[in-house]
């Protein structure tokens, strides 16, 4: 396992067409090595993984044991600019470096990725396996279900949220004895007991009785009513599909309810926390442990309630047992991927989860690579993989790549307002050097505070036809004043692996020439506002302003004792600032905190800059008009 050298067999050269055919076109060309030969090339044996069909296996933690005196490979995180709708292609470049390294530099490499959501890919945005001939194939199995991971997530998560609303009817109704009496039923015997979760609420309360009816009434009152307060539950329900009547919804109106009616709603299952816990846990019992501490309110005292205190994270974790493990796929040209995890990048971290590079860094050894994609721009996503995910994981990458196009960055210089569905402006398709010049700030503004974490940045600029020489060289000028350790032209979309080599390289020299260490942009001790600001001032704001619900979600976090934990700043990606309008890299605004609000469970605090969506609407022309299936062939059609 500790070799660099990628595995012949599995490597599969394309043959190109130019123009690109379409995403599906091509993934359909193309037919997947069975995934067993991609296991073998990371010599993995058959009891190291789960088969789901031919094309898709679980890889097993156990095998983090098994690896346990194995080297790490390199570990390469791509992040972006500040994205625009002409999209600047960071999953494609993804896919692309490490058909690189793997099918033309000869180097053992693991692709990790997020697991698409069924709402973009049904969406507006289409799915998330890459594009043109940098993909992961089977692309619609990719893009559709997979092996069910985000389906256990809803589970779990609509599980807890019919625990809570229950647990209030079941408490407005009874006494507190009664409460206990079906909480702690008499067995056959007679004689009542704990069940092994209680004593998690029994350890919490400071009470070390193991008989229920030793409990005095004042103990009784104190394990059995949690005595959540209806207002202040954050817990919410979730789906997968983008679905804006159900944003807000009434609750409880059945007759059977006794009149307990509640407004709350529906979020994209990819928002849930449970999502979150699953890409920053570290083992079966670590995510036993985040999905018992997940706060879903607070008790009318002021006590936050958690998953463990209704009894039921031994159930969640039950449900999420096998979404633990990543699932192994293929790029087009036959090198391996883990696919794990997709937390909302907004509202949570935006990564993929910290056990499938743990894995891959094994896998793939010293010299080989991992090549992980953070959500969004650089200023959310490689800020959160830095501050969040690489604290939690205690991995040190060693080089980031920032992925840029012309015409974004032209964009970014003042060029015209993009509109999905009418044709690009004359300024996207044309040379305007002067342009390209004024939006890099943007991508310098991203180089200077990536390189302020230690690491090294490589710049892929993403090229397409109507780029010119100049522009490209206007990019590459930028890129290297800002402090960047190399820029470089890819065309991996139009040609695969072939046309990232210089990026493949690139990123290799990078990681050998690491010279600093790991800084983070703000020490945990500090209070929440502390690091609130350490964050705001890498955007370029002069200050932060909070509302009154902040301030009182500060202080009532602080007094629970959850200060200590890192930021997941929840703003808008298409500006460094809270104003999507604002491109480039503005300066000297005063970012306003609406609300703040906790994954305990996940573990961070998410301050939210401006109004966040967390459940998606569907637009006039959703992808779905496009997606079919061939009867004939069985084939999809029209997934882009």
């Amino acid at each position: 396992m500790s070799s660099s050298s990628s595995s012949s067999k599995t490597i599969r050269r394309l043959e190109v067409q130019s123009p690109v055919p379409a995403d599906i076109d091509i993934a359909n060309s193309v037919e997947p090595l069975h995934v067993s030969e991609i296991a073998q090339s990371l010599n993995l044996s058959s009891t190291h993984y789960d088969l789901y069909g031919k094309y898709k296996a679980k890889v097993l933690l156990s095998v983090l044991d098994e690896v346990e005196g194995v080297g790490d490979g390199y570990y390469v995180v791509v992040g972006g600019i500040t994205p625009t709708p002409l999209g600047e292609g960071k999953s494609t470049t993804t896919v692309g470096l490490c058909q690189a390294l793997g099918a033309f530099l000869d180097k053992k490499v693991v692709t990790c990725l997020r697991q698409p959501s069924q709402g973009p890919t049904f969406g507006i945005k289409g799915g998330a396996a890459g594009g043109g001939y940098s993909q992961v194939i089977p692309m619609d199995e990719f893009n559709l279900h997979l092996t069910g991971d985000i389906h256990a997530i809803t589970a779990a998560n609509n599980l807890l949220a019919a625990a809570i609303d229950t647990r209030v009817f079941h408490e407005s109704t009874q006494s507190d004895k009664a409460l206990l009496n079906r909480l702690c039923p008499p067995n056959k015997q007679g004689k009542r007991s704990f069940a092994d979760i209680m004593f998690r609420r029994l350890k919490k309360l400071n009470i070390s009785k193991d008989n229920p009816d030793d409990l005095s009434p004042e103990e009784v009152k104190r394990f059995a009513r949690l005595d959540i307060d209806p207002e202040s539950i954050t817990w919410r329900r979730v789906m997968d599909v983008n679905d804006r009547f159900l944003r807000k919804i009434t609750i409880g109106q059945g007759p059977d309810e006794k009149g307990m009616v509640r407004e709350t709603g529906f979020d994209i299952s990819v928002a849930s926390e449970i999502m979150a816990v699953l890409a920053l846990m570290t083992s079966l019992a670590d995510m036993r442990e985040r999905l018992g501490k997940m706060v879903i309110g607070n008790s009318k005292a002021g006590e936050p309630i958690t998953a463990d205190d209704l009894g039921v994270g031994g159930a969640l974790t039950v449900l999420m047992k096998d979404a633990i493990n990543p699932t192994l796929m293929q790029t087009l040209e036959g090198t391996p991927v883990l696919v794990h995890a997709g937390p909302f990048a907004n509202i949570a971290h935006g990564n993929s989860s910290i056990v499938a590079d743990k894995i891959g860094l094994k896998l793939v050894g010293p010299g080989g690579f991992v090549v992980t994609e953070a959500g969004f721009g650089a200023d959310i996503g490689t800020e959160k993989f830095m501050n969040i995910k690489c604290r939690y994981s205690g991995l040190t990458p060693q080089c980031a790549v920032i992925v840029a196009t012309v015409r974004a960055l032209k964009m970014h210089g003042g060029g015209p307002e993009v509109v999905a569905g009418k044709p690009l402006d004359h300024a996207y398709l044309t040379e305007n050097v002067a342009l390209v010049e004024v939006g890099c700030v943007n991508l310098a503004k991203h180089i200077s505070n990536t390189r302020a974490y230690g690491v090294n940045v490589v710049v892929a600029v993403n090229m397409f036809s109507t780029d010119s020489e100049a522009e490209l060289k206007a990019v590459r000028n930028a890129s290297l004043a800002a402090g960047a350790f190399d820029a470089v032209i890819c065309t991996h979309h139009a040609h695969g692996g072939k046309g990232a080599i210089d990026l493949g390289i690139a990123v290799q020299k990078a990681c050998e020439n690491v010279t600093e260490t790991l800084k983070f942009l703000y020490p945990l001790e500090c209070s929440i506002k502390e690091k609130i600001e350490a964050i705001a001032n890498s955007y370029g704001a002069s200050g932060v302003e909070y509302s009154e619900q902040a301030e009182k979600q500060i202080e009532m976090y602080s007094k629970q004792g959850f200060s200590s934990l890192p930021i997941c700043m929840a703003k808008t990606q298409y500006s460094f600032s809270h104003i999507p309008s604002q491109k480039g890299a503005p300066v000297g605004f005063v970012l306003p905190i609406r609300d703040v609000r906790a994954s305990i469970g996940a573990g961070f605090i998410y301050p939210l800059v401006g109004t966040m969506s967390t459940m998606p609407g569907l637009p006039t022309r959703p992808c779905f008009f496009e997606i079919d299936v061939d009867t004939a062939t069985r084939k999809v059609r029209g997934l882009s």
